[in-house]
């Protein structure tokens, strides 16, 4: 069976979001209930660009389950179980598992000793990168390049950013944006620099059409001038966690 087309996964926040692991933001207080409300409108921009939304079980006792794209990447009809370096994620695989279970998908998974997480995943038509960060090591890396039978896999040494994709994403054509000083931006083709930091993160919605914080209005504004269009989200109780736009939700084309 194959995955219904345009399905995006996502995580509702739990009862412990505010206890979530910070490293790059400076820790504030996290507004739980302001964050659902986000949430909730982060979802209906999903469903508003035709993406039908599916909720992955909730991990309540993990604070951070609401990144779900960490815990999976989805390629083609294989979903790859990440395996989290962070010991208060691990909880967060099941309920993952069995979302790409329901859609089709046949699972796959990184083992010990390898770790990776799906925020460090950067998918486009020419390659695969993949984030070297404190949540990816080599080995996950390696691991994934197997699983994913073939694909050009190009490891990206992350320094300045949590993941990958909080400092790099695609546009839709392809191209990339984002933070060079962030990455070791030799090993990325044509790195556009984003006019915001938030302007880094976004997530393509459909031909011509990205999704991206209200945090990165520069960005949105030169995205739109080059005839784009552009929707923008609140997430800023999100972003407190070192979290962006990526990271809330894993699109099954």
């Amino acid at each position: 069976m194959s995955a219904p087309r345009r399905t995006a996964l996502v995580r509702a926040p739990g009862p412990r979001l505010a206890d979530g692991l910070v490293s790059f933001a400076e820790r504030r207080t996290v507004d739980v209930d302001l964050a659902r409300r986000q949430h909730d409108a982060y979802t209906d921009a999903l469903r508003a660009a035709g993406w039908k939304v599916r909720a992955v079980a909730s991990a309540d006792a993990c604070p951070d389950a609401v990144f779900v794209e960490d815990a999976l990447v989805v390629s083609g009809d294989v979903a790859v179980l990440g395996r989290a370096a962070a010991p208060s994620r691990a909880g967060e695989a099941a309920g993952a598992e069995r979302a790409a279970r329901d859609l089709g998908l046949r699972v796959e998974r990184i083992e010990p000793p390898g770790t990776l997480d799906g925020g460090d995943v950067l998918q486009t038509d020419r390659a695969v990168y993949v984030g070297l960060s404190t949540r990816t090591n080599e080995d996950g890396i390696c691991q994934l390049a197997r699983l994913l039978g073939g694909r050009p896999v190009v490891p990206v040494r992350v320094t300045g950013a949590l993941h990958l994709k909080s400092a790099v994403t695609a546009l839709p054509d392809g191209s990339l944006i984002g933070l060079p000083d962030a990455v070791d931006a030799t090993a990325l083709p044509c790195l556009r620099v984003a006019p915001d930091p938030a302007g880094a993160h976004l997530v393509v919605l459909g031909p011509g059409h990205v999704l991206l914080a209200a945090s990165a209005p520069r960005t949105a504004a030169r995205l739109a001038a080059d005839g784009l269009r552009v929707t923008a989200v609140d997430i800023s109780e999100f972003e407190a966690l070192d979290g962006c736009v990526t990271c809330l939700s894993v699109l099954v084309p």
